[in-house]
Order: structure tokens, then C-alpha cells, then sequence
């Protein structure tokens, strides 16, 4: 009976390990997340032994796929809209939270002026400016707000290279196919970042606050599990991950 007893044990506590190992979250992250995402999910795996599989794109395009039957269990978007509309469509459990806040910044393989960072933009040699699309990321919204407030969208229109999403655009920029682009601090803050760049801030008078908001969805087969992500997300430990890639939180 002692030996059954034990065995039954082992059993079981070897079917929660598979339990929890079977655990994968998908996660819609926004594209600016690309490399926030990876500290995150080692975090959350650390502390609860759950896997996360993270899918990045543009929130807009994330958006259209969730409505469209994409099997994500939870979403991060770079903005509150696009949460929203989840919600107010009936695809998401929640109303949106937000989780941080991101920060628009202009970047270079050249020097920039941090006293007239138009002078980048506006010179002859600069010939490419990489903006994400501002139909579908919120950051090319935030970059275009910078332009048009600045008076500049219209003279540097023949310059502008759209990337469909942030990571397109930290490509071109990190590649040396555009001289400048509008970008999130979070590239310029990886560990992992090779190239050298130059970077400045842009003023946050001059667009929209960048707020990003996340919300469970209703068609997640890891609802639990998901559950635990979203905590975990709001939690010190994550709220630090995300500090130190230059977003802003409560």
C-alpha cells in the first residue's frame, strides 16, 4: 500500500508537470514589443513555469487577425484604441489596461543635433525617413503628429518610407537602408542592439501619449494560463523589465 501510495504520487505530480509544460500563452504583441517581449517571457516562465509564444506585428494588423479567428489568448497593443475595439466588438473579456507607456524617438547611424534635430531631416544626404504605417501603429501616428506639427509632413513626403510595422522600421534604420527614422526608445535600449545609433527624444508635446493597453481574449484556449500573463504583466518584476527598455509605467 506504501509503495502504491508513493507511485500514485509520483504519477500525479508527474501529470502536473506535463500540465503546466502544456501551457503555451499566445501573445499578440505589438511590434515595438519585439524586443521587450523576450526578458518578459523568461520572467514569466521563471516564476510560473508557463511558456509564452509571442506573435508581433502592428496592432492594427494584430486587430484585424483577432476578429478574423487568429488563436491569441491575450493582447498587448501599442495603443488603448485598438484594445478597445476588441472589446467594444465583443473579442475581448476586459476593458483595456493600460501596462506602459512608450516614447517616440528620432534615430541615426549619424549624429544628430539634439538643438535642431530638423536639420537631419531637412538636409540633402538624408534621403530616406522611415516611419511606421500610421494606419495600423500607433507609432507611425505619433511620428506623423511630430511632422505635421513641425510643419514638415508635406516637404519631406518624397523622403518618407513607410514600414508596415515599428520592427520594419528599426530594420531599415539598423540596416542603413534609410539615413533616419521614427522609431520606439525601446530599440536604442536592447542589450542586443549591434549597431551604433544616435538618438533623440522626441517632445511628447508633440503627439499623442503613446499609452498601451492589453485585454483578454474571448476565443484563448489558454484562458487561465493567459490569466496569470496579464497579472503578471502589472507585476514589479515585469513593470521593471519594461523600464529598462525605456517605456514609462505607474
Amino acid at each position: 500500500m506504501r509503495v502504491y501510495k508513493i507511485c500514485w504520487l509520483l504519477l500525479l505530480s508527474f501529470g502536473l508537470s506535463l500540465s503546466a509544460l502544456a501551457q503555451d500563452v499566445k501573445v499578440a504583441a505589438a511590434a515595438n514589443l519585439q524586443s521587450v517581449i523576450k526578458p518578459l517571457a523568461t520572467e514569466f516562465k521563471k516564476q510560473t513555469g508557463i511558456s509564452i509564444t509571442a506573435i508581433t506585428g502592428a496592432s492594427g494588423k494584430l486587430t484585424a487577425q483577432a476578429m478574423n479567428g487568429a488563436p491569441y489568448d491575450i493582447f498587448l497593443s501599442a495603443d488603448v484604441d485598438f484594445a478597445e475595439t476588441l472589446y467594444a466588438k465583443g473579442f475581448a473579456i476586459n476593458k483595456p489596461v493600460v501596462y506602459a507607456s512608450g516614447s517616440l524617438i528620432l534615430c541615426s547611424q549619424k549624429p544628430i543635433d539634439a538643438k535642431n534635430w530638423k536639420a537631419l531631416l531637412n538636409d540633402a544626404a538624408t534621403q530616406k525617413i522611415a516611419i511606421a504605417n500610421p494606419a495600423t501603429a500607433p507609432y507611425g501616428k505619433a511620428a506623423t503628429e511630430v511632422l505635421q506639427h513641425e510643419k514638415l509632413l508635406s516637404s519631406l513626403k518624397p523622403k518618407l518610407v513607410y514600414g508596415e510595422s515599428i520592427s520594419q522600421v528599426n530594420t531599415y534604420i539598423t540596416t542603413g537602408v534609410v539615413q533616419a527614422g521614427f522609431t520606439t526608445e525601446a530599440l536604442v535600449k536592447d542589450p542586443q542592439l549591434k549597431t551604433k545609433l544616435y538618438w533623440i527624444a522626441m517632445d511628447g508635446k508633440l503627439y499623442s501619449p503613446i499609452k498601451q493597453a492589453m485585454v483578454l481574449l474571448k476565443d484563448g484556449k489558454e484562458q487561465a494560463a493567459a490569466k496569470k500573463f496579464y497579472n503578471f504583466i502589472l507585476s514589479p518584476a515585469a513593470q521593471r523589465i519594461f523600464k529598462q527598455y525605456g517605456y514609462k509605467t505607474q
